[in-house]
């Protein structure tokens, strides 16, 4: 039932979507020029908005032990190359076309539906596509994202930030949520965070991948990330809220959260000075062009009239 329903709201994602699109003909998505997730999610800092969101995902224990049972991510040899199925995903999901996003999205929705997980407190077998699991890692990403976004210093008003979360639901639909289930706005997220804090904790699994953030298998081609991986471990785990720290055995100090904001928005200033063109990924630089034909159309329809 979740695979049905989710193709219909997969449908009417789409006919929102075309609907915003405005004449140019160009498939955009999801979002498309005008949206603030085109504006956030092709900053270098957001790295560390989706690491964050890993341990803040993993802190759900049906979610970790869901993923753990069924995935090779508890394999440090595979865990590299599973990291790199979900980058892609996302940016699919960010820049790719309707068609694009329909069919990672299927692909990820029959996935899901066949694997099971097993409660190690109860003994319960469970659906890894159970609309909780679901919920809280879209949740995971949204707030990881946006809270990182607005702490390194990249433009955004509340309304921006209102604006990200509601836009956010679209990709909700992708994994097979109903748009109208979830949070969409900053305080709604926050309300669900206050709901969900009281029925998680860090199990073992957890706490494992914790551990491993400070000392991750690597292809050999990319060791020198293996000597930076301490460093960044370091400030993507003062990024997490306090209790998210304290769930995990960690100090959760305001002078943390201090020193995490003023390394991001130092870290944001440093990626600026490169110059676009080495700074972005082709999609994102694709999203900034066409993002600012869309602002350039906007004036001069506003001077026209």
């Amino acid at each position: 039932m979740v695979s049905s329903a989710a193709e219909r709201k997969a449908v009417d994602v789409r006919e929102e979507s075309e609907v915003r699109e405005g004449g140019d003909g160009e498939d955009h998505g999801l979002f498309g020029p005008g949206s603030v997730t085109w504006q956030v999610m092709g900053e270098p800092v957001l790295i560390v908005g989706g690491i964050r969101a890993l341990l803040l995902q993993a802190l759900h224990p049906r979610t970790m032990w869901g993923t753990a049972q069924n995935s090779e991510l508890m394999n440090p040899d595979a865990a590299w190359a599973r990291l790199g199925r979900t980058v892609e995903f996302v940016r699919v999901r960010t820049y790719g076309t309707h068609d694009e996003v329909e069919r990672v999205g299927r692909r990820i929705r029959k996935l899901h539906s066949k694997l099971t997980g097993l409660d190690l407190r109860t003994g319960e077998a469970f659906p890894v596509d159970d609309p909780e699991n679901l919920l809280w890692v879209h949740m995971g990403e949204v707030d990881s994202y946006l809270d990182v976004a607005r702490r390194a210093g990249v433009p955004l008003t509340a309304a921006d930030a209102d604006a990200f979360v509601d836009e956010q639901r679209r990709a909700a639909a992708v994994v097979g949520l109903d748009p109208a289930d979830v949070p969409g706005s900053v305080a709604e997220m926050k309300e669900y965070y206050e709901r969900m804090r009281r029925q998680i904790f860090a199990c073992r699994e957890a706490r494992e991948g914790l551990k491993r953030m400070f000392s991750p298998a690597v292809p050999q081609h990319l060791m020198p990330l293996k000597l930076a991986a301490p460093g960044v471990a370091v400030l993507v785990v003062s990024t997490l809220p306090r209790w998210a720290r304290r769930m995990y055995g960690l100090p959760g100090l305001p002078t943390s959260d201090l020193a995490a904001t003023l390394a991001l928005k130092g870290l944001y200033r440093t990626t600026h000075v490169v110059p676009e063109r080495f700074r972005y990924s082709p999609d994102a630089q694709r999203a900034r062009r066409l993002t600012r034909a869309h602002e350039e159309d906007l004036a001069g329809w506003s001077m026209a009239s």
